[in-house]
């Protein structure tokens, strides 16, 4: 039966400052996070052999400056949510606390009632593989993880790897949209070091997967990702959820051709409309020219900036700033001017324009990108979910009346999500002078 309260890493041994504390069923340790705990004696995981052409499109990690938010952390505004409602799915995350680990009759290796079929990627921490449901008869992809082994990697001064791993599924917990790859089963077993998270599998392929770059999709195929991915973006936003990592790697095609957005391992989820960041821990080649200085920036429109350098890469088949290092894109990111030919599009020009601004206060907001006319075309306004739930302004106090979410379909923009990001911009317009 699914369990939609709040989940946390759990270890049988007894650790140093280790505070358990009991809440529907569920162990929520206070100082398990920044423990080290020994490896156990079980196979080790084999070593993911994935090679990159060049680090300026990987997902930065490790050695960030910490996450500058002047209120609550993601972790404590997450629980606070769940502890008190504010998170609803129609069908919630499965929490199961016992791991059995055997074969069937052929000899293929499971794990509960999942049959190991291949490896088929490596997330941020560990390994993706494909298992297949003796119940259901459906694949799932299974990220597996060693605890002992993300508590030992500094992602932060005060940050171990399993900080990053447990707000990953505290925030895929509350996320429920067609274009968002959904979290079906978290297995947690205090007696093993094994971790593992199930989420649905999308059998189709990456965006770019046999085209590019180099080598654009072209306009209509552009377009038809474009609309689900900002589809779902104005859905996490809603949520207070920043992505962090938007990038085609992190976009998959189903088979009939959707975007699911996927990889929330860098995400972060707010208070409010207070989205500022510090720490940049996203795919150099995507990152927002604010993000480049070191400086306090809103993790939103730093998001959209990525939507904008993924749509190039859609059209162009090449990323718009790309340097031989780091330090070279970046400058890059922050002086160049962007390459856009003349015989392009007008409509998908100002397009790439408004996204691509360095200037984030003057970037295309994702609702004006959802009713612009290249994103419309024939099929309409972007199709969004609709949001109706109280949110309390400081997590200590009230209490929200729930959270609906319902599929609306294409609908008429939505006047007041409009006027929070329209009157944002002009308070830190006038802040700033």
């Amino acid at each position: 039966m699914g369990c939609c309260g709040c989940f946390g890493f759990s270890f049988a041994k007894k650790h140093k400052n280790q505070r358990p504390r009991v809440q529907g069923g569920n162990y929520v340790l206070q100082g398990l996070l920044n423990e080290e705990v020994e490896e156990d004696e079980e196979e080790e995981e084999e070593e993911d052999h994935h090679s990159y052409t060049d680090n300026m499109t990987d997902t930065e990690k490790g050695d960030h400056e910490e996450l500058r938010s002047p209120a609550k952390t993601s972790q404590e505004i997450l629980i606070y949510r769940t502890e008190n409602g504010l998170i609803c799915r129609e069908f919630p995350v499965k929490e199961t606390h016992k791991v059995i680990r055997s074969e069937d009759e052929n000899g293929n290796k499971m794990v509960n009632e999942y049959v190991r079929e291949c490896k088929i990627g490596a997330g941020s921490y560990g390994k993706v593989v494909l298992y297949r449901s003796q119940i259901d008869g459906k694949h799932y992809a299974i990220k597996a993880f060693h605890k002992s082994h993300l508590l030992k990697l500094r992602v932060a001064p005060s940050e171990t790897a399993m900080t990053d791993v447990l707000r990953e599924v505290l925030i895929m917990k509350m996320l429920n949209h067609p274009n968002i790859v959904n979290l079906v089963e978290v297995i947690d077993d205090p007696n093993t070091d094994h971790f593992y998270m199930v989420l649905e599998y999308v059998e189709g392929k990456w965006v770019f997967e046999g085209a590019g770059p180099p080598g654009g999709l072209g306009e209509n195929l552009a377009r038809r990702y474009l609309r689900d991915i900002v589809s779902g973006l104005i859905y996490l936003h809603s949520h207070n959820v920043v992505h962090g990592d938007i990038k085609p790697d992190n976009l998959l095609v189903t088979g009939d051709g959707k975007i699911k957005i996927a990889d929330f391992s860098v995400s972060q989820v707010f208070e409010d409309e207070n989205d500022k960041l510090r720490r940049s821990p996203g795919t150099p080649v995507f990152t927002a020219p604010e993000c480049c200085l070191g400086k306090n920036y809103h993790g939103k429109t730093a998001d959209t900036w990525a939507v904008g350098v993924t749509l190039y890469c859609m059209i162009l088949g090449q990323y718009p700033f790309l340097g031989d290092t780091l330090q070279d894109t970046y400058d890059k990111i922050l002086n160049s001017t962007i390459f856009l030919p003349d015989d392009m599009n007008p409509m998908l020009k100002n397009l790439i324009e408004g996204l691509l601004c360095k200037d984030p206060m003057e970037r295309m907001s994702l609702e004006t990108v959802a009713e612009h006319s290249w994103v419309m075309g024939d099929e309409g306004r972007v199709p969004e979910y609709a949001l109706n739930f109280g949110s309390p302004t400081d997590m200590g106090l009230g209490r929200s009346s729930g959270l609906l979410t319902v599929w609306t379909g294409p609908s008429e923009r939505q006047e007041g999500m409009s006027k929070v990001a329209a009157n944002r911009r002009v308070d830190e317009r006038e802040s700033s002078r």
